[in-house]
């Protein structure tokens, strides 16, 4: 097609989207191309603005290495992964669901730990944490034989992935559901912890006068043939960013319970002194393929340990 205008531009496209025999891929692509031509015209989008927002976009790439993914915090940051996260659960985004983001930091390969056991690996300040996880199905009947990975920060405010001083695979660790449905550990209690801001991400959230903080979480990722895959993330009311999550992250649901224990009551485990937590969930699994995800990372951080600035809101 010859172009006579500027809305000639958008039917040449889409003209040519129409030969892609993939019916999906025609159909996502054709979506974009509209949405992405009328944004330009809804907000006249200037010659330099666009060679900046190019450039924006070879940063995130740039950004990204085997230890940080630029891109996933780019996507929590713009609410993008919570609104895909919802969509495709929960009766697409309209009841409760216990799927959660993925994140940036999950990795493969979690250490086997048996129930009852410690996913501390290595030297880590905070409180005793003791955890009890149950999983059903929707007809609360428990999963027996699925694998749970479980991660998190320390208290410091790094995954051990990030982090040299910690040891590798540090509070991470794979748990199998007994026949009750049913996985418990013991770790330190995650604190808030702020994600990095040395690249584009950063960029963004000062523009927007953003803080960079995520609140304190557990993540759990259950697998088992028979059922979709659930990722989840546990979350502490009284972090104080609870209400404003850097990732848009935090669903009425998943607020759970972190029960403090002072000195009267004695700890599931020797040696642990007070005030300690424990915390119990049950997560609902559906049935569906059972898919792992792609690493968002495949590496540890070497060198010192980072050094990450605190944003404050404006």
């Amino acid at each position: 097609m010859i172009i006579e205008d500027e809305k000639d531009v958008t039917k040449a496209v889409l003209s040519e989207l129409a030969r892609a025999k993939n019916p999906r891929f025609r159909e996502i692509m054709s979506a974009l191309v509209r949405h992405l031509h009328d944004f330009a015209r809804e907000v006249k989008l200037s010659e330099e603005e666009f060679q900046a927002a190019i450039g924006y976009i070879v940063a995130l790439g740039k950004h990204t290495t085997e230890t940080h993914n630029e891109a996933v915090l780019m996507s929590g940051s713009l609410g993008f992964s919570t609104l895909i996260c919802l969509l495709n659960n929960g009766n697409r985004g309209q009841t409760e669901t216990d799927a959660n983001l993925l994140g940036p930091f999950w990795r493969m390969h979690s250490p086997a730990t048996a129930n009852g056991g410690s996913i501390v690996r290595s030297p880590t300040p905070g409180p005793a944490l003791f955890v009890d996880a149950t999983f059903h199905d929707a007809d609360g009947k428990p999963i027996e034989g699925a694998e749970v990975d479980i991660w998190q920060s320390s208290p410091e405010g790094f995954y051990e992935n990030q982090d040299p001083i910690q040891a590798d695979m540090n509070l991470r660790g794979k748990f199998t559901t007994d026949r009750a449905g049913r996985i418990s550990f013991r770790s330190v209690k995650p604190a808030g912890y702020p994600i990095p801001i040395d690249g584009p991400v950063g960029e963004m959230l000062r523009a927007q006068g953003r803080h960079n903080m995520r609140p304190a979480h557990l993540h759990f990722l259950a697998y088992k043939p028979g059922f979709k895959t659930l990722i989840s993330q546990i979350y502490d009311p009284d972090d104080p960013h609870i209400e404003t999550d850097v990732q848009f992250g935090v669903t009425r649901h998943l607020i759970g319970q972190y029960v403090r224990h002072d000195g009267s009551e004695r700890a599931p485990a020797e040696g642990v002194g007070a005030p300690w937590y424990s915390i119990e969930h049950t997560f609902v699994m559906e049935r569906g393929a059972a898919r792992l995800p792609r690493p968002p990372i495949t590496g540890k951080a070497e060198g010192e340990r980072p050094q990450i600035p605190h944003l404050e809101a404006v």
